[in-house]
């Protein structure tokens, strides 16, 4: 197996590093050599990635409080970030939040929640740092949509809706940068099933939110975060516009491709069985 490629010197801003897929690149961008800058609003787990980055690396971490909410806090954050290190190579807009449940049971507070973290908070930390990676002359956008940014299932409007529209976002802005010839590279990641507490601390309007996740966790959850940092990094740095994350990822992309609108039938069967095996 050949050496994973560096990243020395290189800042890497990471949004949602306290856990999961956030912790995992955090861990394998500063292994690659990257100095890194992580944010995640759980101050605790924050702490303890960058305790392990630098038990693991020797180096210091940047931490910072942040609710990707929050557009002016983007904003201070990110000149903070580029103020102090000189430089931002790449920024990976991870952080995220789930919800499940029927679009009938669900309030307008509930979408507003999961668009406000998933779509724009990847926007905002898209547009505030933007300049930063154009000056750097190497720059890179890493957003994280989902495996359900390619394919739509019930029970996750709210989720479909802001992944599917980070995916659009994200593509219509590589081909903005490959127009303007900007240093920049912009890459789509759609993850499958993660071995993350994402399902552990999805919210749910309507049903068995512990079934739900212990069914997540035992069936879906195939791929370690640490495979999944490893997968996304390497795309980053070979400038891949979209990666997928896990054998199920690849598989269920193809059903879509293959049988277009089709697969809806197929997958609201499948989920319907499953729900019935659980009740």
């Amino acid at each position: 197996m050949s050496a994973p490629k560096r990243l020395d010197g290189k800042v890497v801003v990471i949004t949602g590093a306290a856990s999961g897929i956030g912790r995992a690149l955090s861990l394998d961008a500063a292994g690659r050599g990257a100095l890194v800058a992580l944010s995640d609003v759980d101050s605790a787990g924050l702490q303890e990635t960058a305790d392990l980055v630098k038990r693991a690396t020797g180096q210091e971490v940047r931490i910072d409080k942040l609710d990707v909410r929050d557009r002016e806090a983007w904003k201070e954050y990110a000149d903070s970030v580029a103020a102090d290190f000189g430089i931002v190579n790449a920024v990976i807009n991870n952080a995220g939040v789930a919800l499940t449940g029927d679009v009938e049971h669900m309030s307008y507070e509930h979408l507003d929640f999961v668009m406000d973290v998933n779509f724009w908070g990847v926007v905002q930390g898209t547009m505030e740092f933007l300049p930063h990676l154009i000056a750097s002359g190497d720059g890179h956008v890493v957003n994280i949509s989902s495996l359900f940014g390619l394919m739509a299932v019930p029970g996750q409007s709210a989720y479909n809706a802001s992944k599917f529209a980070v995916r659009g976002f994200t593509e219509a802005l590589r081909q903005e940068m490959l127009l303007a010839r900007h240093p920049v590279t912009v890459t789509a990641v759609h993850p499958g099933g993660i071995k993350t507490a994402i399902a552990r601390n999805a919210g749910a309007v309507g049903i068995d939110q512990q079934g739900h996740a212990q069914f997540f966790d035992k069936h879906l959850a195939k791929t370690t975060a640490e495979k999944a940092a490893e997968v996304i990094l390497d795309a980053m740095l070979a400038g891949k516009p979209r990666v997928l994350v896990g054998g199920d990822a690849k598989a269920l992309d193809k059903l879509v491709r293959v049988t277009g609108a089709g697969y809806q039938r197929v997958v609201a069967r499948v989920v319907g069985k499953t729900l019935k095996r659980a009740d």
